[in-house]
């Protein structure tokens, strides 16, 4: 894992679907409870050189949602539940949000930029998991490495697994 326990890691891919269908692959594991994902988004650049973007909802703001949707629940509960809990939620959401640890928007668009038409990139931030698992979802995809801040090690696993 990273340094302070974010790692963050970023894949390019020549195919502008495999982004998508990794992502799907580490979300299956973090459904298994082999990893911790907090955020993820997948970056495609489509033939005519159109970006599109997916942002995942990060695990901050789902979490400031369900907490700020119980709290609302339980203050408005007396005048009225059903607003207290759509208010609660969206200010927990909205204080989940200040909270997320999301990545640079400048860095996003200079990956964007480096995407060749029928490209794209996955984003995924983690707090943490099994890295042999994440290997291994990762193997059936050729891609590249942009950038992380895992060990030197897992960085080589994952480089590894990504060049088959």
């Amino acid at each position: 894992m990273a340094n302070g326990g974010l790692a963050l890691v970023v894949l390019t891919f020549d195919d502008e679907n495999a982004a998508r269908e990794a992502a799907n692959a580490l979300h299956s594991i973090e459904k298994a409870g082999r990893l911790n994902i907090e955020d993820t988004a997948v970056i495609r650049r489509d033939m005519d050189g159109k970006i599109h973007v997916d942002n995942q909802v990060s695990g901050a703001v789902k979490g400031g949602a369900a907490i700020g949707g119980v709290l609302g629940l339980i203050i408005g509960g007396i005048l009225f539940p059903i607003g207290g809990l759509i208010l609660g939620a969206a200010g927990g959401a909205a204080v989940g949000k200040m909270m997320d640890t999301g990545v640079d928007k400048k860095f996003v668009q200079d990956v964007s930029e480096s995407l060749q038409p029928g490209g794209s990139a996955l984003f995924v931030t983690s707090t943490g998991g099994d890295p042999a698992a994440v290997v291994a979802a990762l193997q059936p995809f050729k891609g590249t490495v942009y950038h992380t801040n895992l060990s030197s090690e897992a960085e080589q696993s994952l480089r590894s697994a990504l060049a088959r």
